[in-house]
């Protein structure tokens, strides 16, 4: 067992709203994916072991698409819709969502033996994200001392559409209080506002409110936690809704900071996110990833 911090992504979604496998479409000329860059990025700020949580279906396409990164050792978990599966529980008929991000954690638990982060496969989250992260998973830390990178709201939305995002509450010594997840949050950066009604009517938000993009620091035991709430999100959750419910990687944060079995510290970044939520977005984010690409923040090629 080695407790160099490990990077766990995941990358098993569907795309729906973007209409593909928007994890392995590439972002620049050299065929390149935002996983490569988020494995670059932190090979650079410390890591050495990865897990890329990937849809079975998917693993050959997902292989040839992702490139070898000097120094860090990426295997494969699969988020399969019976993986973790409590004995004697079933798959509803019809289901071919996957469980969600909890879920998708969850598969990669037999490789988890250390602290780790995790983060999505399709959110471009920059160099300084990944080395506030490291820094945290390797100092020491209690088993219940978690942590998340925090995002100002104005710099992770999009011109093209809504975005789900988790807003945070954050108290007076940088601790998480709560994270409630808005599903319709629109621009502009300045002035975002969400939904609960289709756009019937609009509750302003602030920009400079602390926003969770599922980038997380968590200690190896809360893969137990994990596997206890997808238990219970089966019989609770699951029979009101069987084809749709997911298990939200901030659900099961949430509910260990409101019993006070755990404490997630926030650790802010001034990057801005760059995502492909709609492929309206990959123009301007190649763009962007090729100003710095210029600045010398990445190498021209990879």
């Amino acid at each position: 067992m080695s407790n160099d911090p490990i990077l766990v992504v995941m990358a098993a979604g569907l795309g729906s709203r973007y209409g593909g496998l928007k994890q392995i479409d590439p972002v620049d000329g050299d065929g390149r994916v935002i996983m490569d860059y988020s494995l670059f990025d932190a090979a650079r700020a410390g890591f050495r072991r990865a897990v890329c949580v990937i849809n079975p279906a998917h693993a050959e396409a997902f292989k040839a698409a992702l490139h070898p990164v000097k120094g860090l050792d990426v295997h494969l978990a699969y988020q399969a819709l019976d993986t973790e599966f409590p004995e004697g529980a079933a798959v509803p008929e019809g289901r071919v969502k996957p469980w969600g991000t909890g879920h998708a954690v969850l598969s990669a638990a037999p490789c988890i033996d250390a602290p780790f982060a995790v983060l999505n496969a399709d959110d471009f989250y920059g160099p300084a994200t990944f080395q506030a992260i490291y820094d945290f998973l390797a100092a020491p830390h209690t088993a219940s001392d978690y942590a998340m990178v925090g995002f100002r709201l104005k710099n992770c939305l999009t011109d093209n559409g809504s975005v789900s995002r988790g807003i945070c509450t954050v108290d007076e010594n940088g601790l998480l209080l709560d994270v409630t997840e808005r599903t319709k949050i629109y621009g502009p950066a300045d002035s975002p506002r969400y939904t609960e009604d289709e756009g019937a009517s609009f509750t302003p938000l602030s920009p400079e409110s602390y926003t969770s993009l599922n980038i997380w620091g968590f200690q190896p035991g809360f893969t137990d936690h994990l596997r206890q709430g997808f238990r219970e999100f089966l019989q609770k959750e699951v029979p009101a809704n069987p084809l749709k419910a997911e298990y939200y990687l901030p659900f099961a944060v949430n509910s260990l900071l409101q019993s006070g079995q755990a404490t997630v510290r926030v650790l802010p970044t001034p990057e801005k996110w760059y995502g492909v939520t709609y492929k309206e977005d990959m123009p301007a984010f190649r763009a962007a990833l090729q100003d710095m690409k210029d600045r010398g923040v990445y190498p021209q090629h990879l």
